[in-house]
């Protein structure tokens, strides 16, 4: 039927709407099982993981062969997840990394500064069983949403909350969770939101280019080089300064990969954190 990818900022309700669509819908709801998943299949930390999913890259981890391959690995169990179909998507980059595929639904859910604040004390107040302190949340809000930004711009280089990410953004100042999913699941239902197989090649495209960077910065003949991967139905192109054809052995290697192209270029491609 469908893709959905929730952005949210704390205190929203990105969470409880995506649980509740996915209900509503029959779909699989992926969140934290998606690093969970990550980390089993590829043998990484999930802690690490965890950490990486959340925050922009310290200035250190940026220059880290073994964090650029942490943050593949997130990119392309997404991607994997996404090949599924009928799914929704918290966070991750979805509203980016599966741009411009027909079948796939972006959704921002925000809400006002306080509102978002008063909502997560009175929460978290219920949970401990004594209030917690105005400041601690305030600040935990404020940090959560300079990070997320931060990342954004850093491995993609747009704007969490620019709307022509989205096509739907949903303030749940006044519309509320129930309300939202409601109109979300008619929108999912809509004709032009049906999965094609044009559509699903795309999907199928991203995620082999995905798991090709995945190869290529775990080997350790290409894994310091940055190499700009494409994939069009099995036809995979390697786009670099140095390396290629370590990189093509490795490419070759990649279950789903039937020819493996190069081109070489003179200056190094300088695209967001993963093409």
């Amino acid at each position: 039927m469908a893709i959905v990818t929730i952005s949210h900022e704390m205190g929203a309700g990105g969470p409880e709407s995506g649980t509740a669509l996915a209900q509503r819908l029959g779909y699989r709801f992926e969140d934290q099982e998606l690093i969970s998943e990550a980390a089993r299949r590829y043998g990484l930390l999930e802690e690490k993981l965890s950490h990486l999913d959340e925050t922009k890259p310290s200035l250190f981890e940026r220059f880290d062969t073994e964090t650029r391959r942490y943050i593949t690995v997130i990119q392309t169990v997404l991607f994997e997840f996404a090949e599924g179909d009928n799914v929704v998507l918290m966070g991750r980059g979805g509203q980016w990394l599966l741009r411009g595929i027909p079948h796939v639904l972006r959704i921002r859910v925000m809400a006002p500064f306080d509102l978002r604040v008063k909502r997560l004390l009175k929460k978290m107040s219920g949970q401990i069983g004594e209030g917690a302190h105005p400041r601690t949340i305030t600040e935990m809000v404020r940090r959560d949403d300079v990070e997320k930004s931060g990342r954004m711009r850093y491995l993609y280089e747009v704007d969490v909350r620019d709307p022509a990410l989205y096509e739907l953004v949903i303030n749940t100042e006044k519309v509320t969770i129930e309300a939202g999913v409601e109109v979300l699941s008619g929108l999912v239902r809509r004709p032009e939101l049906a999965t094609t197989l044009a559509g699903s090649q795309l999907v199928a495209d991203r995620a082999l280019a995905s798991k090709v960077q995945v190869a290529l910065a775990t080997h350790p003949e290409t894994r310091k080089f940055r190499i700009t991967v494409e994939a069009k139905q099995g036809v995979v192109t390697l786009e670099g300064t140095s390396a290629l054809d370590q990189a093509v052995e490795v490419a070759r290697g990649v279950t789903g990969v039937v020819e493996v192209k190069t081109q070489q270029v003179e200056i190094p491609p300088i695209p967001p954190f993963v093409a």
